[in-house]
């Protein structure tokens, strides 16, 4: 059993740090929940090439259940890890824990409460607790907290600043009952975080409400890359622009003026159904590299040359992602990054 963390993890110099910091390892979840995929054995393919192209530049742990490890263990090979549990889904984005390091070279991690997207899916106790099993297993320090929420809801900037939406940790499908500022003190207790910058999100995306990370993320401290669209016929045109408008002229918790990137979204690729993830911002930042999707559309050049501008040192890998993105997420939300723990 892993040590507890105090009440408020800051006091002991715990931060959740920013996705661009060293990683230990990526932890994924199999894809389990049969009726979620047009086609799983296909989700299933590219799960496993996206784990294999992150183990090319740091170590990847994937937790499956007992019943799906064989099947597991021949697509992903023997370069990648595994830890037997049980599972309900595969977005170890939401499912998971959020990591935390101090300066001591301590490993500590926050869990939420996981009620899956405001109970839109059933079972989700086994993800819910999905978070104490990983803790465990890294020997992290732990603290619970009662708050439901999911990874893909927050963007941190290593420096105190998180970012995320009201369509989401503000909807009463999460948190009926709590306070805007309730919400917002909450997050700061368990990321170690000390400023909430709140966006409007996207109501009309109801497979999360409008999670950040298919919005805004920090690419850096005092730089955010942000969804937009240069087409007016774009039917969240006027939803993007909202969240642009809101995050203009926002400060950081160290009081810096935040700098904004745009980035075009993956329009066109709404034609694969209601739920398709055609977000590049939906992207992991490895060791080394940026993972990104690849929609087979004009902008994933766009797209790429934004990404290697804001991260001139990284190799840049463009993957196709449809076998995921039907199931309403994109290569952010099947991972989770163990920063290294340095002291």
């Amino acid at each position: 059993m892993s040590i507890a963390l105090s009440n408020n993890p800051a006091d002991e110099g715990f931060r959740m740090p920013a996705e661009w910091e060293p990683h230990e390892r990526c932890w994924m979840m199999w894809p389990t929940r049969e009726g979620l995929w047009e086609d799983i054995a296909k989700a299933k393919t590219c799960f496993a090439h996206i784990a294999q192209t992150i183990a090319k530049f740091e170590p990847v742990t994937v937790v499956v259940s007992s019943v799906h490890r064989e099947e597991a263990q021949k697509l992903l090979g023997n370069s990648i890890d595994l830890l037997e549990a049980p599972i309900d889904d595969s977005w170890a984005r939401d499912a998971g824990p959020n990591f935390l390091v101090n300066d001591v070279g301590e490993l500590g991690g926050s869990t939420w409460r996981f009620n899956a997207w405001g109970e839109t899916y059933f079972p989700y106790h086994n993800d819910d607790a999905l978070g104490k099993v990983v803790l465990e297993h890294t020997g992290a320090r732990s603290l619970v907290s009662d708050l439901v929420a999911e990874g893909g809801a927050i963007s941190v900037d290593g420096e105190g600043t998180v970012i995320t939406t009201e369509s989401c940790l503000l909807n009463t499908n999460r948190n009926p009952g709590w306070s805007r500022q309730e919400v917002e003190s909450e997050l700061c207790r368990t990321l170690g975080a000390t400023k909430v910058i709140w966006l409007p999100g996207n109501d009309e995306e109801t497979e999360t409400n409008g999670h950040i990370d298919g919005i805004a993320s920090f690419v850096r401290p005092g730089v955010v890359l942000l969804e937009t669209s240069f087409d007016v016929d774009h039917p969240w045109y006027e939803i993007l622009q909202k969240n642009i408008t809101a995050m203009k002229g926002q400060t950081d918790a160290r009081g810096r003026p935040i700098d904004l990137v745009l980035i075009e979204d993956g329009h066109g690729c709404e034609t694969q159904g209601d739920r398709y993830c055609a977000s590049y911002i939906n992207s992991y930042i490895a060791n080394g590299a940026v993972i990104m999707p690849k929609y087979g559309i004009p902008a994933d050049e766009r797209s790429k040359a934004v990404y290697q501008k804001l991260f001139p040192e990284r190799t840049i890998v463009q993957l196709a992602i449809e076998g995921i993105a039907v199931g309403g997420g994109g290569i952010h939300c099947i991972t989770q990054q163990q920063p290294v723990a340095m002291s």
